[in-house]
């Protein structure tokens, strides 16, 4: 077919932010019963392991998912599958330890369980305690435990034998600075220095040296990011990081980055998985992105902003792995967007409009809602991609509203007048709240149309995100 850049799509090989996880977990306030405005989902505070050329991903909320090719993720329901908010998974002497906020420890011989409760923290005089935000660190035969959820970041070393029991005083390894880094400042435009949370804790070593990073100031603002201290102990002391924040993002559709890990993958890089945050329905609706990250001759870690168009997956990445960039854009943003019917308030502009607190949703009462986007003015250009975020509008635990599939298909229009089909995904039975779909065959095209064919029971489909992604548009 004339109109068909090729007979296959190179771009099968990518992912895009943020992560597209089937069967998003509900937030964990809806399901405790806690005050909120509506009911949301969410997932955030990742730990994530490499193991046997296996990824497997550890959130708030709901665990676990497992990825071979690092693109598509697997939901694998784990015993037990929610324990509390930062959860950490570390290998050590060929067992998984889990341990959350608040929560006991546990062991399994497979990384996604079931995992057997070993007991409660035990300080060095044998009292039981809790930690925030938790961190296993394995050290050769020696295991370290960093916490913290307020104004300091602690570590311990832990018993090997017993990873229960504390070797010493859990003491401070750095706090809050609010005056010297005005980064962990609150507030999204860092107006308030009386406080700063400081969380979020990860241990990741490099050659001799250790990198306990952070998070600040707080989860719920766009300034959110990930900074880090350096030393060459464990248990420090330590030298703070000048790149810090390493990771901070505040604008566009993956934003507020923050509470994270750094985690080698194949051909000798290293990924940093990280929160972001949404916050429409409540401060802890989050989402999880990743990227590649790189180190100096120094060995400090290089900034960077998250990435939320498609980026390779690292065993496609090219010497000498440096980026993971690909030369696909967003073609649809801001663009001339049309809707068959729109909801009050829910305008098709909403759909483009790279915000993740506004969408689009169609009239209830129109049963195949579409949505058409405009590419350009006067030329054409290749499509290979596409990203949908949902919200599902009517969730109510309470109720029984419950989340499910969205059916829908994508067609394009060529340089003729002809429609043609990009994605059908109207017979979709997996719940995808975000979905990032490679088309077949790249495709000549001036618009663009999405169609909602299916939605679950008592929701109404409502469209934060529908981005195109293609190469830039030449003269």
């Amino acid at each position: 077919m004339s109109d068909c850049i090729a007979s296959q799509n190179p771009y099968q090989k990518t992912y895009c932010n943020p992560t597209p996880l089937p069967d998003y977990p509900l937030g964990k306030v809806c399901r405790d019963g806690a005050e909120r405005r509506m009911d949301f989902r969410e997932t955030a505070d990742p730990t994530v392991l490499y193991e046997d050329g296996v990824w497997y991903l550890y959130p708030s909320c709901g665990m676990a998912y497992r990825s071979e090719d690092f693109i598509h993720w697997e939901h694998i329901p784990m015993i037990p599958d929610e324990i509390g908010y930062a959860p950490t998974v570390v290998k050590h002497r060929g067992r998984f330890l889990l341990l959350a906020s608040g929560s006991q420890m546990y062991q399994s011989d497979c990384p996604t369980g079931p995992f057997s409760p070993m007991g409660p923290l035990r300080d060095v005089h044998g009292n039981a305690v809790g930690v925030s935000d938790p961190d296993l660190f394995a050290d050769g035969d020696r295991l370290y435990l960093y916490s913290g959820c307020g104004g300091e970041i602690r570590g311990v070393e832990l018993d090997a034998n017993d990873p229960c029991r504390m070797l010493g005083e859990n003491v401070r390894m750095f706090a809050m600075q609010t005056e010297e880094h005005p980064w962990e400042r609150m507030g999204d435009h860092g107006e308030d220095g009386s406080f700063s949370w400081i969380e979020g804790a990860w241990m990741y070593k490099r050659g001799d040296t250790y990198y306990l990073t952070y998070s600040a100031p707080g989860t719920e603002w766009y300034t959110y990011g990930m900074g880090a201290y350096k030393s060459h102990a464990p248990l420090g002391p330590w030298e703070y990081m000048t790149c810090s924040p390493f990771l901070q993002s505040e604008r566009g559709l993956v934003r507020g980055t923050g509470h994270g890990c750094l985690v080698d993958g194949p051909n000798g890089t290293t990924w940093v998985f990280y929160t972001c945050c949404v916050c429409y329905a409540h401060m802890f609706e989050r989402r999880i992105g990743y990227d590649l990250l790189n180190f100096d001759e120094n060995g400090d870690i290089i900034p960077m902003q998250a990435s939320e168009s498609p980026r390779l997956a690292p065993t496609f990445l090219p010497e000498p792995y440096q980026s993971h960039a690909c030369d696909l854009v967003p073609l649809s943003q801001r663009k001339p967007t049309v809707a068959s019917s729109c909801a009050p308030g829910r305008d098709a502009l909403y759909a483009t409009d790279d915000s993740m607190l506004s969408f689009w949703q169609p009239d209830a009462a129109e049963a195949e809602p579409t949505l058409t986007v405009r590419l350009s003015e006067s030329r054409v250009a290749t499509v290979v991609s596409a990203r949908l975020i949902w919200r599902d509008v009517g969730l109510d635990i309470e109720k029984g509203h419950l989340p499910g599939a969205f059916g829908y298909r994508i067609e394009a229009c060529t340089p003729d007048g002809e429609w043609q089909l990009l994605s059908d995904r109207s017979d979709n039975k997996t719940d995808m709240l975000i979905d990032y779909i490679v088309f077949d065959q790249p495709l000549a095209a001036n618009r663009v149309r999405l169609t909602i064919t299916g939605k679950p029971p008592h929701i109404e489909p409502g469209l934060i995100n529908f981005t195109v992604f293609g190469h830039r548009i030449r003269a």
